[in-house]
């Protein structure tokens, strides 16, 4: 933009052979009465253009989009974290109150309230209560009622000798030694008498 002659730090022609001096411009005075600014493009800060202040304001802009944008897609998902994890304790809860539902309905059960009541000695007068000892040991893996004679679980047999030498004599200590005995394969048959 050309200066006018009147400005007060307008270039002043020079009088040696037609070559233009630029006269320094004026220092501010403490309150700025140099004159006034006649455009942006009089800043004294160099390399700051309308141009570039407005890419900087856009990409101010733009920044905030997308911070902005980037927080409402984090509240998203941990609003889809928090829907999932509710979802799974919703099924929990009802597998919960559906198998409380199965124990109420077993625990009303007649049989069941004559079994609990057998347990602190209210059952029937023809039954005979029994306790059995706090250092009673445990039962033969072959007792009668146990889970693995119900189930068909493979029991060693044992001859009827074998068993009247355990009950005079006791248990052998050996398990392995009473395990090689032979078993014979059908009891004897006792023979007839005439």
């Amino acid at each position: 933009m050309p200066r006018s002659a009147d400005h007060p730090d307008a270039e002043a022609p020079s009088s040696e052979g037609g070559a233009e001096t630029v006269a320094p411009e004026a220092p501010l005075t403490a309150r700025g009465t140099t004159g006034a600014l006649a455009s942006l493009s009089d800043l004294p800060v160099a390399g700051l253009t309308r141009r570039r202040i407005g890419l900087l304001l856009a990409a101010l802009v733009a920044a905030w989009v997308i911070v902005l944008f980037a927080r409402q897609v984090g509240e998203a998902s941990e609003a889809s974290t928090r829907a999932d994890g509710m979802r799974t304790q919703n099924e929990a809860l009802a597998a919960t109150v559906s198998a409380l539902e199965r124990e109420l309905e077993l625990i009303q059960r007649q049989a069941y309230i004559e079994q609990q009541a057998r347990e602190y000695r209210l059952g029937s007068p023809r039954e005979i209560p029994f306790i059995l000892a706090d250092g009673a040991p445990r039962l033969p893996l072959d007792a009668p009622g146990t889970a693995a004679s119900r189930l068909g679980a493979l029991t060693t047999a044992t001859t009827p000798l074998d068993s009247w030498l355990t009950l005079l004599f006791g248990a052998t200590d050996d398990p392995a030694a009473a395990m090689n005995r032979p078993i014979p394969s059908e009891p004897p048959t006792p023979e007839p008498s005439f």
